[in-house]
């Protein structure tokens, strides 16, 4: 990935992020997540992906599904650009969690444990950013190993 790409040129480029990308392209966000932004992503992997019930991700690319499909990726974005610092910073700053109003409107609850930081989605599930801040043209990715959803 490079700084000088936008989140969408850089995954595309991703052989790691292929659902999330067809995904992105079903729900007509590519020209979005290509704006000025800046944008916080926090992108699930293809592995993340896979950990979904069978036939989940075909599913939600459907066009019938694209309303639910375009909650649950914009659910996986905050405006601005938050490091791993600054995440890990503002849950300090707070007791140990904070509150991010994600882009789709739900917040999502970001703690610490340790130098990991954990995104806790409004059902309870949490992942774990494996690789954080990879900087964008137009914000940041934090990768995760689950599916956040609203």
């Amino acid at each position: 990935m490079y700084a000088s790409k936008t989140i969408v040129e850089n995954a595309i480029n991703s052989k790691d992020h292929t659902t999330l990308v067809a995904a992105v392209k079903a729900a007509g966000l590519v020209e979005t997540l290509s704006g000025p932004g800046p944008f916080t992503v926090f992108a699930p992997t293809n592995a993340a992906f896979a950990e979904l019930p069978p036939g989940t991700v075909e599913t939600l690319v459907q066009p019938q599904n694209k309303g639910t499909l375009t909650s649950i990726l914009t659910y996986h974005v905050v405006r601005g650009t938050l490091t791993g610092k600054d995440l890990m910073a503002m849950a300090k700053k707070s007791g140990g969690q904070t509150q991010l109003k994600s882009v789709q409107g739900t917040p999502l609850t970001v703690q610490t444990k340790g130098k990991k930081v954990l995104v806790t989605d409004a059902k309870g599930n949490t992942a774990v950013v494996t690789v954080a801040n990879v900087m964008q043209s137009n914000g940041v990715i934090h990768v995760i190993d689950g599916v956040l959803q609203p």
